[in-house]
This record gives C-alpha cells, sequence and structure tokens, in this order.
C-alpha cells in the first residue's frame, strides 16, 4: 500500500483519519487559504484541497495524498476561521436562526501519476436562535477560533446546531471520510 499523507495540520482531519486505522503521515502544506477575489466558495473549497495536497507531493513524490478545505457560506457572505474572540462573536451573531453551507472540498491526489480524484460535499446547518449571551458563554468554553464558521459540531457546538442536512456528518468537522473511502478504493487501498 502506498504510503498516505494527510495535507494538514488540524488536529480534527488527523482525529477523522485515524479512524480508518490506516498509518498516514501528516505534512503541513503551507499555502494561503485566502479565496481569490469573487470567487465561489464550493470551487474555493475544491480548488484548495487539491492545491494543499499538491503543495506537499514534491516531499512524497510516490504517496497518496489527502487534502481538504472547508468554506462556510451564507447570503454570498463567506465564514472563514475567525481566529479571535470578537470575530467569532460577530459569525454566530449573524448565523444565528440561519441555514448556513458547510462545502468541504476532498483531493485525493496519487503523487506518483499527478492524478486528482476532488470531490466536495455539501452540509447545511440551521443554526439556533441564540441569544447574545449564550453565544459568548459558548465561545468562552470552546474557543472554536480556528474553525470555519466558529463552532465544533463535534463537541459543545452541537448546543448551537438545530439541524444538520447532508450525507456524511464527518464532513462538517472537516474530512468527509464517506467520500475519502470511495476515493482510497478507486486507487485500491484496502480500508479493512
Amino acid at each position: 500500500m502506498p504510503t498516505l499523507v494527510l495535507a494538514s495540520t488540524s488536529p480534527y482531519r488527523q482525529q477523522l483519519l485515524a479512524r480508518l486505522g490506516l498509518p498516514f503521515t501528516i505534512a503541513d502544506p503551507a499555502l494561503s487559504e485566502d479565496l481569490l477575489p469573487g470567487e465561489d466558495p464550493d470551487l474555493a473549497a475544491l480548488r484548495l484541497s487539491e492545491a494543499k495536497a499538491r503543495a506537499v507531493a514534491g516531499c512524497h513524490p510516490q504517496s497518496l495524498i489527502i487534502g481538504s478545505d472547508q468554506v462556510a457560506s451564507l447570503d454570498g457572505r463567506v465564514f472563514g476561521k475567525p481566529g479571535t474572540y470578537e470575530q467569532a462573536v460577530r459569525q454566530l451573531q449573524q448565523m444565528r436562526g440561519r441555514r448556513v453551507r458547510f462545502f468541504t472540498g476532498l483531493c485525493l491526489l496519487n503523487a506518483g501519476s499527478g492524478q486528482a480524484h476532488v470531490r466536495g460535499v455539501p452540509t447545511t446547518v440551521t443554526f439556533r436562535d441564540l441569544a447574545d449571551e449564550e453565544i459568548e458563554a459558548y465561545l468562552r468554553r470552546e474557543q472554536p477560533y480556528n474553525c470555519a464558521g466558529s463552532a465544533k459540531s463535534e463537541g459543545l457546538g452541537i448546543a448551537l446546531i438545530a439541524r444538520i442536512e447532508g450525507d456524511d456528518p464527518n464532513a462538517l468537522i472537516g474530512l468527509p471520510l464517506i467520500a475519502l473511502c470511495d476515493l482510497l478504493r478507486s486507487e485500491s487501498v484496502a480500508v479493512f
């Protein structure tokens, strides 16, 4: 089996990939996750997932490289990683009581052949209509400043959510494992 490389320093993606029980290494793609001017959020997630995989391919020339990126959007506005408490408060205030689209791009790159398998997995999240005090209490407890949309559904952030619609609950956390299993099979990697 070729070496699997996760092109991400995200602890959430590492934990998700570890669920499959396959050995893998981690590589930092070290690239900007900024969207291009006027870029469609879904296309940005797909572009960035492949760019992350290709960014580490030179150091792992015979590996299968996994890249992933997620973009949250509402009414044409993109919600990235907030970075700060203040920005997270603003994001959650704008999203409360609303349906937000999270789109997770996934790429499995065969570094040896250069072939990239790219998929996108949408998830729609309906946020509860929370009071400012509830939002602030959540942020003080969980501090999800490195998560798109300022909420960690795998933690206390689930209390912010009224409904999740999508094909893979792992996609919302950052790595769509159902799609990844399909892509690994296309590269003759046995998960079992």
